[in-house]
């Protein structure tokens, strides 16, 4: 009998620069993959596709994840452009997304962050609170997001 077990999994690596190019602070966050990214997911492999995810936002609530949540609770500037996608793992089971907020994008106390299939609203993938990390105005925050699928 095959027993097959498919996971779902994200992890953001946050760093976060000063204008002086030091890392103020770095740290590592799990997520939740939302109801509309699973029905995302399930478009790409049914040809029924949405666009590719593109955009990557942050935000300041700290309500918790949930499975229902469509959008950040409430986002800090706009969205971003992702500055990269790319596939990785020996079977190509990771896909990671890259996004930098630099100096005058997404300041204040951020405390959650979302990715997007579109600048305003289309599909979010994944969202995840975390401590507050104070983004000032001059600082570079940069946002390595992986979501790993795997079969155990």
């Amino acid at each position: 009998m095959i027993n097959e077990n498919l996971k779902l999994s994200g992890q953001l690596d946050i760093v976060l620069t000063g204008k002086d190019g030091k890392v103020k602070e770095q740290r590592t966050e799990k997520n939740l993959v939302v109801n509309t990214g699973l029905a995302f997911i399930a478009s790409r492999m049914s040809g029924t596709a949405k666009a590719v995810m593109s955009h990557m936002a942050l935000g300041s609530s700290s309500t918790a994840e949930a499975a229902s949540q469509t959008d950040l609770v409430s986002i800090l500037g706009s969205r971003e452009v992702l500055d990269s996608t790319t596939i990785t793992g020996t079977n190509a089971e990771k896909v990671q997304y890259v996004s930098s907020f630099e100096a005058g994008d997404a300041t204040g106390a951020v405390k959650e962050a979302g990715i997007f299939n579109a600048a305003t609203t289309g599909d979010m993938l994944s969202r995840t609170t975390f401590a507050v990390v104070n983004k000032a105005a001059d600082d570079t925050m940069t946002v390595t997001w992986t979501i790993t699928l795997s079969a155990t």
